[in-house]
């Protein structure tokens, strides 16, 4: 443990930092996991609004700098054509 207050001051934001990131990231995991499962349901507006939700979330921990653009991108991307190929 260090004693210059500083570097206190520093593990003290980054375990608080972390813990907003594992928690947006836990939360998108749960939505993403609920949606997949009512793609097997096959109810649509279910799916749909799903779909918005999860969305919303990867957007939000992409503002506030959870996650890249990119890997946001891909998610969605791979969330888009998971419904897609289930609704063919």
């Amino acid at each position: 443990m260090s004693k210059h207050s500083s570097a206190i001051k520093k593990t003290q934001i980054s375990f608080r930092n972390r813990t907003k990131n594992r928690s947006y990231k836990a939360s998108i995991k749960t939505l993403t996991k609920k949606y997949i499962i009512s793609l097997n349901n096959f109810d649509y507006d279910n799916v749909m609004s799903n779909l918005a939700s999860v969305y919303s979330k990867i957007d939000k921990a992409v503002k506030k700098g959870v996650l890249p653009k990119n890997t946001a991108a891909r998610k969605k991307s791979v969330l888009a054509r998971v419904m897609k190929n289930t609704f063919q």
